[in-house]
C-alpha cells in the first residue's frame, strides 16, 4: 500500500538533445513501489472530457480547481485506483512531456524552517494536476512551483519537465519551496534519490527558476553551509546519511561509469557530479541498458560470481525487482509536430523486460497495456512481465541468453515501426494521422504480445526443468 509514509522509489536520468543519439531530448524514470509492494500498471490516454474540472485526492484530501481547456496526454496510473491515480509520466498534444517524481531527502534543518504539508499535494496528483495545462517545459515548471507555493507538498520530489527543446528539472524543498534547473543540452543527468541540484545561479533566468523568496528562506534560516557565499543546492537542502552510500550514489555511480568511463568515482561519493558529459551521444538501448542496472561486471552484480555475499548485496540496484514500470519520453524536433513524440514503455523488473515505442499523438493505447487488471493474467502486459521476471531470478544464468535475444529483437522491431510509420504520417493531419499512428501502436504491440510469449515458454520450459523435486529417469 502506498500512502505519504511509503514512498515510491525511483531512478532518474535525463538526456539533454545535444547529448543524445538524434537531437531528441530524452526523460527517463522508473516508478518502483515501495519495498515488499508491488502496484500494477495501465498506460491510457486522458481526453479533455476524461480529466476532472475539481481534483480530490486520495492521500491528503487536498482539493484543487482546475482550470478549463485541458490538453489530451497520456499517463501510466494504477490498474486500482483506490489509492489515487499515480500517473507517473505522459506527454500532452502539446508534445510537452513530465515525469512525476523522483523521491529525494532533505535534512533536518529544511524540515525546521518549513514543515511537510500534511493536506498537501504530492506524487499521487502531480501529473494529473499539472501536464494537461502546458505547453513548455518550463511552463510546467512554473505551473507545479505556484501549486508547491500554494498547496504545499507532503514529500521531498524532483520532477521532470522537457518538450522539443530543453528539459527541466525540479526539485521541491520543505513543505512550500523548490528549485528548477535546465539540464545542459550537451549533457545527461542522474537522480537516484537524491537531491541533486548543486550550485545554484540565482542570476542566470535562463538556467534556473526558484520560489520567489528562495534566497531569503536560506539566508533567515543560516542553511548555507558554504564558506564562499555560494549555495549548492545539495549540500544546503540535501540529506547527508550513511543510507545514501547504499541506496543512492552508488546507482548515479553505475551510470556515469556507463556512460563517462573515463571519470574515476567512488560509489559512494557525496558529490558525484549532478550532470555529467557522456563519452558519445547516448541512446535508447543505452537508457534501457543503465536504468536496468544491477552493477554488472562488478563485485556488486547480486547475479555475479565475482563478489562476495556481502558485496553482492552491498548496493541497492538499479534494475530491482519491484519496479512498476519505466517511461522514456523522447520528443524528436527533427520530425513533424503530429508524430513528433514518442513514450516508450517498459513494464516489471529492469533486467527482464524490453521497451516498446508508442506514438502519444492519439485517442486510445492498444489493450494489451490499457486493461491492466487487478487480477494476475498473462493476457496483460504488466502481469506477463512480472510473471517471467519471477520465474527468471533465480536461475539467471540459465536463462539470461534469452533476455538478451529478446531484448535486442524486440528493440530493433520497435525503431522499424517509427521508421516506418515515421514515413507513412507524413503529410497526414487529423484523424487520419491519428489512425495512422493508432494503427502503428497496435502492430507494435501485436509483435511484442507474440514475442513477450515466445520469451515466457522459453522461460517457463528451462526453468521447470530445473526444478529441485525432478528425478533423471522417466518412465521410459
Amino acid at each position: 500500500m502506498k500512502n505519504q509514509f511509503s514512498k515510491t522509489s525511483c531512478t532518474t536520468i535525463l538526456v539533454g538533445k545535444k547529448a543524445s543519439y538524434d537531437g531528441s531530448t530524452i526523460v527517463a524514470r522508473t516508478e518502483d513501489s515501495g519495498d515488499g509492494t508491488f502496484e500494477a500498471k495501465k498506460f491510457i490516454v486522458v481526453s479533455p472530457k476524461e480529466q476532472p474540472k475539481h481534483y480530490v485526492s486520495k492521500i491528503s484530501k487536498v482539493e484543487i480547481d482546475l482550470p478549463d481547456n485541458p490538453l489530451r496526454y497520456t499517463s501510466v496510473p494504477n490498474a486500482d485506483l483506490t489509492e489515487g491515480i499515480w500517473g507517473e509520466a505522459g506527454i500532452n498534444s502539446e508534445n510537452a512531456a513530465m515525469s512525476a517524481t523522483e523521491t529525494i531527502t532533505t535534512n533536518e534543518r529544511v524540515l525546521a524552517a518549513d514543515p511537510m504539508v500534511t493536506d498537501g499535494i504530492g506524487e499521487e496528483d502531480f501529473l494529473t494536476i499539472v501536464l494537461p495545462y502546458i505547453h513548455s517545459a518550463k511552463e510546467g515548471v512554473k505551473r507545479l512551483g505556484s501549486l508547491l507555493e500554494q498547496f504545499g507538498t507532503y514529500e521531498q520530489n524532483g520532477v521532470a519537465f522537457s518538450d522539443a527543446d530543453e528539459i527541466w528539472f525540479l526539485e521541491t524543498i520543505g513543505g512550500h519551496h523548490w528549485v528548477a534547473q535546465r539540464v545542459p543540452d550537451d549533457s545527461y543527468v542522474t537522480v537516484p534519490n537524491q537531491l541533486g541540484i548543486q550550485e545554484i545561479n540565482f542570476d542566470d533566468s535562463d538556467n534556473f527558476v526558484y520560489s520567489a523568496d528562495l534566497k531569503d528562506f536560506i539566508r533567515d534560516n543560516h542553511l548555507n553551509l558554504s564558506f564562499d557565499g555560494k549555495v549548492n543546492s545539495r549540500l544546503t537542502f540535501g540529506s547527508h546519511a550513511d543510507i545514501d552510500h547504499h541506496y543512492n550514489t552508488p546507482r548515479a555511480w553505475f551510470m556515469q561509469k556507463f556512460l563517462t568511463p573515463s571519470v574515476e568515482q567512488d560509489p559512494m561519493s557525496d558529490t558525484i557530479p549532478f550532470s555529467q558529459k557522456p563519452f558519445r551521444k547516448v541512446t535508447i538501448e543505452d537508457i534501457k541498458y543503465v536504468l536496468s542496472g544491477h552493477y554488472q561486471d562488478t563485485v556488486y552484480d547480486p547475479y555475479g560470481t565475482s563478489g562476495t555475499e556481502a558485496e553482492k548485496h552491498m548496493f541497492r540496484p538499479i534494475g530491482i525487482n519491484r519496479t512498476s514500470e519505466l517511461s522514456v519520453l523522447q520528443i524528436r524536433p527533427n520530425k513533424p509536430k503530429g508524430n513528433q513524440a514518442v513514450q516508450w514503455i517498459a513494464f516489471g523488473s529492469m533486467p527482464f523486460n524490453t521497451l516498446v515505442p508508442f506514438y502519444t499523438n492519439v485517442e486510445d493505447t492498444p489493450s494489451y497495456l490499457r486493461d491492466t487488471t487487478n487480477r494476475v493474467s498473462s493476457e496483460n502486459y504488466y502481469w506477463i512481465n512480472r510473471i517471467i521476471a519471477a520465474l527468471a531470478d533465480p536461475h539467471y544464468r540459465d536463462v539470461v541468453a534469452y533476455f538478451e535475444r529478446y531484448q535486442q529483437k524486440t528493440i530493433a522491431l520497435g525503431h522499424k515501426n517509427l521508421l516506418s510509420a515515421d514515413k507513412l504520417a507524413a503529410g497526414k493531419s487529423g484523424q487520419e494521422l491519428t489512425a495512422t499512428l493508432e494503427a502503428a501502436n497496435k502492430k507494435i504491440t501485436d509483435q511484442i504480445k507474440k514475442e513477450t510469449e515466445d520469451l515466457l515458454d522459453q522461460v517457463l520450459f528451462t526453468v521447470s526443468n530445473l526444478m529441485n523435486n525432478k528425478f533423471a529417469r522417466s518412465d521410459n
